[in-house]
C-alpha cells in the first residue's frame, strides 16, 4: 500500500507542479517553450491565410487575456484596401475583431469542405449594431431594445444600422428602390437572408426590362451586331429591347436558341 500511495503522491505532486510550471514557462518564454504544448491545446487548424502562424500561438494569443485586438491590428492596420473600400472602411473603428472573425473551428470546417482558402468570417450584424451605437451615440433613454420593429425582416437593434452605407456598391437596383434595403431584404438565414423568397419577376410579356436591367458592355460594341443579334436571329434590335432575345427564367436562356453562354 505504501508503494501505491507513494506512486499516487508522486503523480499528484507532478501534476500540481505541471499546473504551476507550464503556465509560468509559456508566459515567460512563449507557448513553444514546452514541447508538444501547442499541439495539445490547439482546437483545430487555422485558415490558409493564417496557416503560417500555426506554430506560434503567441502571435495572436496573450497569456491570461486570450486574443486581443492589438495583435490583429499589428498585422492588419496597414491594409489600405480594407480601410479605404466603402464596404469595409468601418473596420477602422472596431476594437474587437473576434466578434466576426473566427479561427480554428472555422478553419476546420472550411478544410472539411475543401475550401480552406476562404476568409474566416462569421458575419454577425449584432456586432455591427453595438459598433453603430458607439459610433453614433443616441439619447440615453433610447436603446436598441426600446426601438420599435420598423421592418419584419430585421431586429429592432439592426434598425440602427445604415445598410446602404456598406452595400451601396452592391446595389443592383441602381438606387431605383431607394436606400432602405431592409424594406425587402433580411440579414438572417432564417428570414431568407439577402434573397427574397416571395419575389416574383414581372410578367415574361413585359417590355420594360431596361427599367431595372442594364445591358453588359459588349452590347454597346460591335459584338452585339456581329454575334449576339445573329445568335438570337434578330436582325434589327435595340440594346434596350431585352425582351426580344432574353427570357425571364434565366438571362442566358435565349428565345428560340436555348441555353447560351459564350463568355
Amino acid at each position: 500500500m505504501k508503494t501505491i500511495e507513494m506512486i499516487y503522491g508522486i503523480v499528484i505532486v507532478g501534476a500540481l507542479g505541471a499546473v504551476v510550471v507550464i503556465p509560468y514557462v509559456t508566459h515567460t518564454r512563449g507557448s513553444a517553450a514546452v514541447s508538444g504544448w501547442q499541439s495539445m491545446v490547439k482546437p483545430g487548424p487555422l485558415s490558409a491565410k493564417h496557416e503560417f502562424l500555426a506554430n506560434d500561438c503567441n502571435a495572436c494569443h496573450t497569456p491570461y487575456q486570450g486574443i486581443v485586438a492589438d495583435k490583429c491590428i499589428a498585422c492588419h492596420a496597414s491594409n489600405g484596401p480594407l480601410l479605404s473600400t466603402q464596404s469595409t472602411a468601418f473596420h477602422a473603428n472596431i476594437g474587437d475583431c473576434r466578434g466576426c472573425h473566427m479561427e480554428h473551428q472555422v478553419g476546420a470546417a472550411h478544410e472539411a469542405a475543401g475550401s480552406v482558402g476562404q476568409r474566416p468570417i462569421l458575419m454577425d450584424h449584432s456586432v455591427l449594431v453595438a459598433l453603430g451605437i458607439k459610433a453614433y451615440p443616441l439619447p440615453s433613454e433610447i436603446t436598441a431594445a426600446s426601438l420599435p420593429v420598423q421592418h419584419p425582416r430585421i431586429t429592432p437593434g439592426e434598425t440602427l444600422l445604415d445598410c446602404n452605407a456598406c452595400h451601396a456598391n452592391q446595389d443592383r437596383h441602381r438606387t431605383l428602390f431607394g436606400t432602405d434595403c431592409a424594406s425587402c431584404h433580411a440579414t438572417s438565414v432564417a428570414s431568407g437572408g439577402w434573397i427574397i423568397p416571395e419575389f416574383r419577376h414581372p410578367s415574361p410579356l413585359s417590355t420594360d426590362c431596361n427599367q431595372c436591367h442594364s445591358a453588359p458592355p459588349s452590347h454597346y460594341m460591335m459584338h452585339f451586331k456581329m454575334v449576339s443579334m445573329k445568335t438570337a436571329g434578330i436582325e434589327h434590335a435595340d440594346v434596350s429591347q431585352c425582351f426580344l432575345c432574353h427570357q425571364t427564367n434565366s438571362w442566358n436562356d435565349i428565345k428560340g436558341v436555348g441555353w447560351y453562354k459564350h463568355h
